[in-house]
Order: structure tokens, then C-alpha cells, then sequence
């Protein structure tokens, strides 16, 4: 088996979990791809006294044949077939009854959510299962797992029924940082330098099921290519089954994703509402963002002085964001589109937008480079339309607004080498941080900072800025 990158934290939760001297629920949920059945795998596999999975799409006979099948292997048994879940958890229990007290019990259930057919009545089974024997049993730590983050919310962690604060541990598995993405390309012996690490990471995110493909003999250009424009290329349909997977009503999902993903900085719920056609009420759009917000395809932010409603809805999944800049409408003429655009200003403009997300992906890292990791901070952007005779317009992508009485003006550059200030650009800024403080009235310290790739090149302007934070910080471990 593969060695294990990162999940430190996940792993001690996990056989602290198990080590307990009470029964233990334990939910794992996290985007598809992002690795929870390897974790749980990794640790105890050779420790199962059962494990099964869901079938995607699968019936409910289909899910019971399933489930029987791995009952029959763990038990060593042969279990009449049922066609109830109530009846299945019932053989379970019976298989359960006849192994040591003494010993601990691990259980998986992998892809839960897919197991729960349209009228199966499987949760309430479940229900049943865990409510009425298993929890009283201090040998008994099953792990639940699921994809589709929604549905593992709604039935087992936040669950208002039967269920009702049941779970015993959540864990979010999140996708790698830059610092855990870089372990897990030289772990598969591909050496890059940062550059095209960060290159990388801003296509496939930090998804190892993603960053598995990947061939060492090849360039990042290559593999871009290889992965998503040649002839059957691995991950071409791989979005639109990422949504299948995760949603019951993909489509609707896709429709959102793709409204706040047309504008760059995001969109505020009414802005959503407005350009969907919806009603006031929204049309279920409230529990669509709070879903696409817990799969991490989305972020909600607030905008500097704003209210509540004012929130931004922003797309920042870089996988979904790349299929829709590059692939949602591509007609597979070009096999070699991503090395014949190394050079283009529309990769360029792309490359810049999308070492923004980067950032905004690596907020802790970049507080720790400033000093301030345990300063208590909002993280925000902030923007102001041009008024006539008045002001002109002005946006700010990243605030860090700090207690301390500092705010950082961040400014996002992604160059080939080190960026150079011009006399021009740092009067723009100093423009833009002065109208910022007339708009807002803050009182706070103002604090110009650059996140770039290289630093700055040392001129005369550069000493203006006051604090620069390098690529390389980006790759810091993340702290705690």
C-alpha cells in the first residue's frame, strides 16, 4: 500500500476513536477523490471484522447483495438472503453477538450514503442497528464514510432524528496543502520545482485521486494534457460524474456552480437569484450554496463593512474551475492544448486569477508568514463603485483585518521570476489603500503586502511595501 502523506491530525482522531472504552460513531466525509477510504484503509484494514461498501446508483437489492456478500466473507458464514435492511442489520448483529467482547470491533461502511436506495428505508434500519444494540456496546467502533457530504450531514451528524447527535467524531477530510502536495509528488518520484507544483495545483487542487495520475516522466504541460485533451483522456468526464456522485439533483447544482463560477469575484445570494430566474424565496437555494459550500466547491465571504445579506458566494474548487474555463465546451481537436498555450496571454490572465484561489487557499500559511498566526483576523475583500465628482471605483481581492490594529492590503502576483514595482503600480496602490480609508473611515494601520511567486526585484520602490510573502511560504506546513 501507498505510504501515508499528511492526516496527522485525522489519523490520531481516528485511533484515539478506536482505543476508547466506549462504542464509537465515526463520521468521515469530504469531497469525492480526496482520500477517506485510503485513510481508514491505511489504519486498520488488517483490523476489520467487517467491511462493505456502497454501490453508485445501485438498488436496493443490488446494496443488500452487497452487504451479504461481505457479511458471508467476514463471518465465514453463509446468510440466507434478505430483502429488508432491517433483516440484513439483524444478521449483522447475530454475526457481531459471536466475537470476544474483550476485543475491540471495527467496522467500515464505505460510500454510505449510496446504500440508502430511493424507499429502502436503510436509515431507519440503521437507526435501529446503532440506537437499539450497538451503542451499548463498548467494543463496537464503527466508521461511517461518504462522498456525498450533504447527505452525511443531514443523516448522520447533524441528523435531527433517531440519530440526533449520535456521532461520537466528525472528520472532514479536506484536500492536500501545497505543503502536503509536495510530499506526495516526491513520494511518486516526480521532481518538480515549486513553480510547477503550484502550477499543477492550480488545475487538479490538492486531490490525490487526481495527483495519482500523474506521470514522472512527463513535464506538468504534458500531463495536463494526457489527463484531460487527449483521445479518452482519464479526466474529461470526471466533473460531470463528481457532480452525479455527490447530488441528487446534479443538474440543478451544475446550474448554480456555473452562474457564481461567471463572475470572478462571486456573487451575493440575490445576485444569484436574479440571474437564475428565481423567485424571492430562492427555489431551494439556500440548502444548494450550504450543500456546495460543505462539498468545498464554493466559499462564502464578507465584503469589508458589508452586512450578512451582502455575503459573496465564490467558486474555488480549481478542478471545477479549470473544466469550466477549459473543458466545459472543448471539442477534443487539439491533444497537445495545454503545451501549445504555455505561452499565451489568456493562460497567463488564467494562471493570475488562479494563484488568487491559491491564496485564498492558504490564509493560515500566509498569516504565519506575516508574525500574526495567532492573531485573531477576518478575512475579507472590499469594493466601492465610482461615484461622480466624488471618488473613483476601487476593489481590494484580500483583507486580512487584524485585532491588533493592522489591516493587510494584499495584492496577488504570479510571475516567472521575481516582480518588479513599477513607480506607476505603487502609486495605484497607494491611491487605492488612501481611498479605502476615506470610504471606510478605519483607523487601522495600513499595511501594503504583496503574496508573489519570487518576492520583489530590489528597486526603488520596493522598500514602499510593507511586507512580502514568497511562493515558498505557501509551502510551510500549516501550524496547529
Amino acid at each position: 500500500m501507498e505510504q501515508l502523506i499528511g492526516r496527522e491530525w485525522e489519523s490520531k482522531l481516528l485511533e484515539e476513536a478506536v482505543a476508547s472504552p466506549k462504542a464509537e460513531l465515526i463520521a468521515v466525509y469530504g469531497r469525492r477523490r480526496v482520500g477517506k477510504t485510503f485513510l481508514v484503509k491505511y489504519l486498520f484494514e488488517k483490523q476489520f471484522v467487517f467491511y462493505t461498501t456502497g454501490v453508485y446508483e445501485g438498488t436496493m437489492d443490488e446494496q443488500l447483495a452487497v452487504f451479504q456478500r461481505q457479511l458471508n466473507h467476514y463471518s465465514g458464514l453463509y446468510y440466507p438472503k434478505v430483502t429488508k435492511w432491517s433483516d440484513a442489520f439483524e444478521q449483522l448483529i447475530q454475526y457481531l453477538s459471536s466475537l470476544d467482547e474483550k476485543k475491540n470491533a471495527i467496522l467500515f461502511f464505505d460510500e454510505m450514503p449510496w446504500m440508502d436506495a430511493p424507499s429502502s428505508r436503510f436509515i431507519k434500519a440503521f437507526d435501529v442497528f446503532w440506537n437499539g444494540w450497538a451503542s451499548s456496546r463498548p467494543n463496537i467502533k464503527l466508521i461511517v464514510c461518504g462522498s456525498a457530504t450533504t447527505w452525511m450531514m443531514d443523516n448522520i451528524i447533524t441528523n435531527k432524528g433517531g440519530l440526533y447527535n449520535r456521532s461520537t467524531r466528525r472528520i472532514k477530510l479536506a484536500p492536500f496543502s501545497l505543503y502536503e502536495c509536495e510530499q506526495y509528488l516526491n513520494s511518486k518520484g516526480l521532481r518538480w520545482n515549486r513553480y510547477q507544483i503550484a502550477e499543477c495545483y492550480m488545475i487538479l487542487g490538492g486531490i490525490p485521486y487526481y495527483l495519482q495520475a500523474l506521470h514522472k516522466g512527463l513535464s506538468v504541460a504534458q500531463n495536463i494534457d494526457e489527463l484531460f485533451f487527449r483521445e479518452d483522456a482519464e479526466l474529461f468526464g470526471e466533473y460531470e460524474l463528481l457532480l452525479r456522485s455527490l447530488f441528487k439533483r446534479p443538474a440543478v447544482y451544475k446550474k448554480v456552480i456555473e452562474v457564481i463560477g461567471a463572475r470572478a469575484k462571486g456573487m451575493t445570494r440575490s445576485e444569484i437569484i436574479q440571474a437564475l430566474h428565481l423567485q424571492e424565496a430562492g427555489g431551494g437555494l439556500t440548502e444548494v450554496l450550504k450543500d456546495l459550500i460543505s462539498c468545498d466547491f464554493i466559499r462564502a465571504y464578507g465584503a469589508y463593512g458589508k452586512k450578512e445579506r451582502d455575503t459573496l458566494y465564490q467558486l474555488t474548487d480549481f478542478f471545477t474551475l479549470f473544466h469550466l474555463k477549459y473543458l466545459e465546451n472543448y471539442k477534443g481537436l487539439d491533444e497537445h492544448r495545454w503545451s501549445n498555450m504555455q505561452d499565451s496571454p489568456a493562460k497567463r490572465a488564467w494562471l493570475g486569477y488562479s494563484f488568487e484561489m491559491l491564496c485564498l487557499h492558504h490564509i493560515a500559511q500566509i498569516k504565519d508568514a506575516l508574525g500574526i498566526s495567532g492573531v485573531s483576523s477576518d478575512i475579507c475583500s472590499w469594493a466601492v463603485q465610482e461615484k461622480k465628482d466624488e471618488h473613483p471605483g476601487g476593489q481590494i481581492d484580500l483583507l486580512i483585518d487584524r485585532r491588533d490594529q493592522i489591516i493587510n492590503l494584499c495584492e496577488m502576483k504570479f510571475s516567472t521570476d521575481e516582480y518588479e514595482l513599477t513607480g506607476s503600480y505603487l502609486k495605484k496602490l497607494t491611491e487605492r489603500a488612501e481611498l479605502f480609508r476615506k470610504i471606510t473611515k478605519t483607523r487601522k494601520a495600513l499595511h501594503l503586502t504583496f503574496v508573489t511567486t519570487y518576492g520583489l526585484q530590489n528597486n526603488q520602490y520596493a522598500g514602499m511595501i510593507q511586507k512580502v510573502v514568497t511562493l515558498d511560504e505557501l509551502f510551510h506546513k500549516k501550524m496547529g
